[in-house]
């Protein structure tokens, strides 16, 4: 399908379902690969006319205007012509029911963790008002500003080590949480000094450097820095082990995402009497321990 056929399909198109059908259509005759907030052509569609429409639920129920039309075929076909990820293209994100502001400083969230976000952490970790957690490798904030929505009155800190990937972040900060209750930090994992925390939260670069460049066209686009987690894609993993116990408080537990190399983790530790979650939304790879759990397996 091409672009000028999409924009027919458009301009015939009595209501935003019909252009939902056209767009997905049009995906679908393009070798793209759905994984930044979507899993599927229509999906993806139905949140590109979303989004140009300003997420308003009149304008879904009205006929598209010619700027409407206008605006969804020049975002498509930057989609399948440059297979940037929807995300970058619109600027935004969606995570535990929040939008986020998004571009290639940082990773288009994505991760399972929105769902134990919402379920403020329970039963691992319950969280109380006044409670401190990390987010490591923060990103967008995405994790870090869910969290303090979600868990009402605990104080959030979160690292990274990109400032540019913190100034975005600083953006959904201001729009989401502008409260207090979340300090962003320029820091490698930990941040000296802070702490200690209830909960340390992490999404860290997993994919093995092999593996970076064999990924869809879509994760090219993103920082590698994001992505690329060593030989094994543990390089980070490791040192967020190591360090967890100086930094969580007694009773405190560490949530971690590893993905694709949960093998490649359970190789590597086979004693550590991790906890893998699973999701009723889907998603895997993601595993909570507690200190005296990394404490003794350290002394072991």
């Amino acid at each position: 399908m091409t672009p000028l056929k999409l924009e027919h399909a458009l301009s015939c198109a009595n209501d935003s379902e019909s252009c939902v059908a056209a767009i997905a259509q049009y995906f679908e005759s393009h070798p793209l690969h759905y994984g930044h907030g979507t899993d599927n052509a229509t999906d993806e569609a139905y949140w590109l006319v979303r989004a140009v429409q300003g997420w308003d639920d009149g304008r879904y129920s009205a006929r598209p205007d010619a700027a409407m039309r206008q605006r969804i075929v020049e975002v498509a076909r930057a989609r399948v012509e440059q297979r940037r990820p929807l995300a970058y293209l619109l600027g935004e994100a969606w995570f535990a029911g929040l939008r986020f502001v998004v571009d290639d400083r940082v990773l288009v969230p994505r991760s399972p963790l929105a769902e134990l976000i919402e379920s403020q952490y329970a039963p691992w970790c319950r969280l109380e008002p006044g409670d401190r957690m990390l987010d490591i490798g923060t990103g967008s904030g995405c994790i870090a500003i869910a969290s303090a929505v979600h868990c009402p009155g605990v104080v959030v800190d979160a690292t990274d080590n990109s400032q540019g990937a913190l100034a975005l972040a600083a953006q959904n900060v201001a729009a989401v949480v502008p409260d207090g209750h979340l300090t962003l930090l320029e820091a490698d994992l930990f941040a000296p000094g802070r702490g200690p925390y209830r909960l340390v939260v992490s999404n860290p670069p997993y994919v093995p450097t092999a593996r970076v460049a064999e990924l869809p066209e879509e994760y090219r686009h993103e920082p590698v820095a994001g992505l690329d987690g060593g030989v094994d894609g543990l390089a980070a993993v490791r040192r967020l082990l190591s360090l967890a116990p100086s930094y969580l408080e007694p009773g405190g537990m560490l949530v971690v995402e590893v993905g694709e190399a949960q093998e490649a983790f359970a190789a590597a530790y086979p004693s550590l009497p991790v906890t893998w979650l699973e999701f009723a939304h889907g998603g895997e790879g993601v595993f909570v321990v507690s200190r005296e759990q990394l404490t003794g397996h350290s002394s072991s």
